[in-house]
């Protein structure tokens, strides 16, 4: 543990931020009508989408997960920001995300209940529920509390846990998902001013180290890493990443419930497009930092300490409580997104469905008393997740087991019409026994193979069991596909409308340059 005292100046930016924070958020809550609360009002417009969008993806996972991962791997770890990552943003706004919003849903599950069945929305949603109480809201509050231990190393981490659940809840649960994003609005922009100064002092400490990795072509700082390399073999880029990263991006309430805010399909689109290049940003202010840090810093055995470290030892008096205040908009804005999205998803996907009856007022009632039970169970499972060692590899690893499934039934609902209900039920359970079957055998079955080469085999499973146990019913309903199926002639009168637009009005050419981006940077760090 390090020695480290915070100052009252800085002590009083971090209450401040805090504060303000609250006050503003309750300030532009809105909670008249289902509507309002859980989606706010469909009236957000793209920069608003954008950087709600990327404070709510820059999690416990992302700044303290990846940074600690960059410091033992190098830069391998920016691959789920690039091949799972932004890559997979591109294709969610140009393909899937016009889906949702024509379909006018409040929940990811209720798209799989429009393209099929109830079953299929019960056990997504259930599923959503449980791993963002378990993964995320409680990963959310234990890398908050590491925090908050290194600035008051005797506090009990049970009572922190509790006082920074308490922070969150005291503007998300009033006032909604309009709370959340204006709250997040604030926090993106701390959070990115907060990152840049970090990275200065950072690259002013430690540039030359990694200017010499990069000059030896070092393996840390390669992205392309051997088949046999335990960070990221190369072929997981391929056939792993781009699965986990379109759950992540695509089938995640926490993300595009942000997205599904937007008041049309253009704002929507562009929003994912701009936390695209935001996300491009992460390289520079999260991963070769971690690097870095392996020359300031070296001899850590904890990697969920190195990012807390860069922050204590490398900023100075005065820029210390802006930094502080940084890294706690990351984690309260993971954590109030999170804690409206259950909330969105319990109430809409079961409590509406078994009280049909129920008066707008009366959802909104129910999904505050759910996100006050999200975050008391949350927050007494927090604690468990220090046994698992880092926060990326417990993220990553839960993620790579019940991701792959729901995508597979997901992409051959958008895909193929003859996917039918029973067929996707079928190919949902199978993928969830093949799931705990590998994970329970998973020494037995593979060995030491990488996760990231066992998310297609879950993948593949899945689709073979959905698309045989199709052929065994009859095709669906042409109704039950004419909001929830991708089709070329859509997309091609989309392009044609596009190219006829100057060129900073047509989102294609962001899509673009994100892509171009992307492969310079491989091309780079090769």
């Amino acid at each position: 543990m390090i020695n480290f005292s915070i100052n009252t100046f800085d002590l009083f930016i971090v209450i401040a931020y805090v504060a303000i924070i609250i006050w503003w958020a309750l300030r532009n809550g809105k909670s008249q009508d289902s509507q309002s609360y859980f989606l706010a009002g469909r009236s957000m417009p793209w920069w608003i989408v954008g950087l709600s969008l990327f404070a709510a993806s820059i999690s416990s996972t992302t700044l303290i997960g990846q940074s600690g991962d960059a410091y033992h791997t190098g830069l391998a770890v920016f691959n789920y920001n690039l091949a799972g990552g932004i890559v997979v943003m591109v294709f969610f706004a140009l393909v899937i995300l016009p889906l949702y919003i024509k379909s006018e849903i409040f929940t990811i599950p209720e798209f799989l209940e429009r393209r099929f069945d109830s079953r299929s929305r019960y056990y997504f949603s259930g599923i959503c529920i449980l791993g963002n109480i378990f993964l995320d809201a409680s990963g959310a509050l234990y890398a908050a509390a590491l925090i908050i231990k290194l600035v008051f190393p005797a506090a009990d981490l049970q009572i922190v846990i509790v006082v920074f659940a308490l922070v969150c809840a005291a503007y998300t649960i009033p006032g909604g998902l309009s709370s959340a994003i204006n709250a997040e609005l604030i926090q993106a922009v701390i959070l990115i001013i907060g990152s840049c100064i970090l990275a200065f002092f950072c690259f002013q400490q430690g540039g030359d180290y990694f200017v010499d990795l990069w000059k030896n072509d070092d393996l840390l700082v390669r992205l392309i890493r051997p088949m046999d390399d335990a960070a990221t073999p190369w072929l997981g880029l391929i056939v792993g990443m781009p699965i986990t990263g379109l759950y992540f991006w695509a089938n995640n309430q926490t993300l595009v419930q942000r997205v599904l805010s937007s008041k049309t399909i253009d704002e929507g689109r562009k929003g994912v497009l701009f936390a695209g290049f935001l996300t491009m940003l992460t390289l520079f202010v999260i991963a070769i930092p971690g690097v870095i840090a392996r020359d300031l810093f070296p001899g850590l055995e904890k990697p969920d300490m190195v990012y807390p470290n860069m922050v204590l030892q490398l900023i100075p008096t005065g820029l210390l409580g802006i930094m502080l205040a940084a890294l706690l908009s990351a984690l309260t804005s993971t954590l109030s997104a999170i804690l409206n999205s259950t909330s969105t998803l319990f109430t809409m996907d079961f409590y509406a469905k078994y009280n049909k009856g129920a008066s707008s007022k009366r959802l909104v009632w129910v999904g505050k008393l759910a996100s006050c039970v999200i975050i008391i169970i949350a927050a007494l499972w927090a604690p468990q997740i220090g046994k698992f060692g880092s926060l990326l590899k417990y993220y990553q690893e839960m993620l790579s087991y019940l991701a792959p499934p729901i995508v597979g039934v997901f992409l051959l609902g958008v895909f193929s019409k003859r996917i039918n209900a029973n067929g996707a039920f079928c190919g949902l359970l199978a993928g969830l026994a093949i799931g705990i079957g590998c994970y329970v055998f998973k020494t037995e079955l593979f060995g030491g193979m990488h996760f990231l080469l066992i998310v297609p085999i879950l993948f593949v499973g899945s689709i073979i069991v959905t698309y045989v146990c199709s052929l065994f019913w009859n095709k669906p309903e042409e109704e039950k596909l004419l909001t929830t199926m991708f089709r070329w002639s859509e997309f091609k009168a989309e392009l044609n409308r596009t190219s006829r637009l100057p060129w900073y009005k047509n989102y294609f050419v962001y899509a673009y340059l994100l892509l171009i981006g992307c492969a310079m940077i491989y091309v780079i760090f090769d």
